[in-house]
């Protein structure tokens, strides 16, 4: 195999690689054997024809997209660890020459990672945060736990109202004629939880138990069900059976049962400030590593290939995949929930892709410029934070890891020590109303 490598504007490049006819030959042959069962050729069972007889009836190029293929995926996995420039997008394959008897030859453009020419990095300034805990937070942490811990109770005194759960009949008509999927039976509705399109559960407000009332209502203009969408429709309501939720009373006795330590409202009060201002602080510690991330990108300058974007976009999609399979969801679920198709989750997931390359862009510049490295104590620790978070023993993990495995969590550990070099070298300002007010603009 040989390799030219030809480099393009915007950070891109050409890989020209050309395979020696015998590896063409033996791709073709492999397909051959793999298909040809498949062919029905006069006078001759299935399978017994040989690669000649195929060839002479389907056409010579019968087995040439198979065997490029196999051709292709070896050859450019051995040109990528032999090109010096560092690839960093997935190759757009164009076959220049197949032909029995010939060269096999294709070219691979790909991006390379781009150069960053840094700015400040040491010392930027950015925003403090502000980690002090309300009143009205405590008191709101409070009431959430006790939503979670309320019951239910039916509610016969009273007509709806914002909160309570209603079991409804319904039917919805359009210009007077009932449609498809706007009738529902025994259908709980928590008043004020937006599941029903807007306008419905407000208007549900002041119904009283056992006597039909009309919802009118307007379907949103850009409703799924097109035939419905921007339609003034009428939902002919019974609200069957009406129950609250009952909250606890914030007494002692219930800061003693929600509670590992306190036993009173003021110490049960106190811990959740703490957890609060905790929180809080653990937000603020990651909004700030944001930040300066963020201001040391600002500054820096680089040509990042569109390439290299795209690349990261479809890793996002696929990593976000497989966290959907884990939860038994498909892709194409989603997008059917959604409404989006590829190119649209391709748009969505693009900022996120371009901000993850410009951090690690900057990142590695930084490590480089300030000699930035890991010694085997430091692997060896991260190794065994490893083996407890996995539940494996140490010697297993760097097993599993392997050399290019080791690499990549020294790279990593090498990126965290320098976020950590500018974070801590940052200069921090109080964020006064003008700067908040301008950064919402944002």
């Amino acid at each position: 195999m040989s390799l030219q490598v030809e480099k393009l504007d915007n950070n891109m490049a050409k890989l020209t690689i050309e395979v020696a006819a015998e590896e063409l030959e033996k791709a073709l042959n492999n397909a051959f054997q793999k298909n040809k069962n498949k062919f029905n050729i006069p006078g001759f069972r299935k399978g017994k024809a040989t690669r000649a007889i195929i060839e002479k009836m389907y056409g010579k190029e019968v087995f040439y997209e198979e065997a490029a293929n196999e051709v292709i995926s070896a050859a450019y996995e051995k040109a990528y660890d032999e090109c010096e420039e560092e690839i960093v997008s997935s190759p757009k394959i164009d076959v220049v020459q197949i032909e029995a008897g010939k060269p096999f030859i294709f070219t691979a453009e790909v991006a390379l990672k781009p150069a960053v020419e840094l700015g400040k990095y040491i010392g930027v300034k950015v925003d403090k945060a502000d980690v002090d805990v309300t009143d009205e937070e405590v008191d709101a942490e409070i009431n959430a736990e006790r939503e979670k811990n309320s019951r239910t109770v039916d509610v016969t005194d009273r007509a709806v109202q914002m909160g309570d759960i209603a079991t409804i009949d319904f039917e919805g008509f359009v210009d007077g004629v009932a449609f498809p999927g706007g009738k529902g039976e025994d259908y709980p509705l928590t008043i004020g939880s937006g599941a029903f399109i807007p306008g419905f559960e407000e208007a549900l407000v002041g119904a009283e138990v056992g006597k039909e009332c009309d919802v009118n209502v307007t379907f949103p203009a850009e409703y799924q069900a097109e035939e419905l969408a921007g339609k003034a429709a009428v939902f002919k309501c019974t609200v069957k059976k009406l129950q609250a939720k009952e909250l606890p009373e914030l007494n002692d006795d219930f800061a003693s049962e929600v509670s590992e330590t306190a036993d009173t409202v003021a110490a049960y009060k106190e811990e959740v400030k703490a957890k609060i201002a905790s929180r809080k602080e653990e937000e603020a510690k990651i909004a700030k590593e944001d930040a300066v991330v963020e201001a040391i990108i600002a500054d820096a300058k680089m040509d990042i290939p569109e390439a290299m974007i795209e690349t990261q976009q479809r890793q996002i999609i696929q990593d976000y995949a497989q966290r959907l399979q884990a939860q038994g969801l498909s892709m194409e679920q989603y997008m059917q929930f959604t409404g989006l198709d590829f190119a649209g989750l391709m748009a969505e997931v693009q900022p996120k892709a371009l901000k993850r390359i410009q951090s690690r862009l900057v990142l590695e510049a930084i490590v480089a410029k300030e000699n930035i490295t890991v010694t085997d104590e430091e692997f060896e620790e991260e190794a065994k934070v490893m083996g407890e978070q996995y539940q494996m023993d140490i010697d297993r993990v760097k097993e599993l890891l392997g050399e290019n495995g080791k690499k990549q969590v020294c790279e990593d550990l090498c990126i965290r020590k320098a976020v950590k070099m500018c974070v801590d070298a940052a200069k921090e300002a109080k964020a006064t109303k003008k700067s908040k007010k301008a950064a919402e603009e944002e």
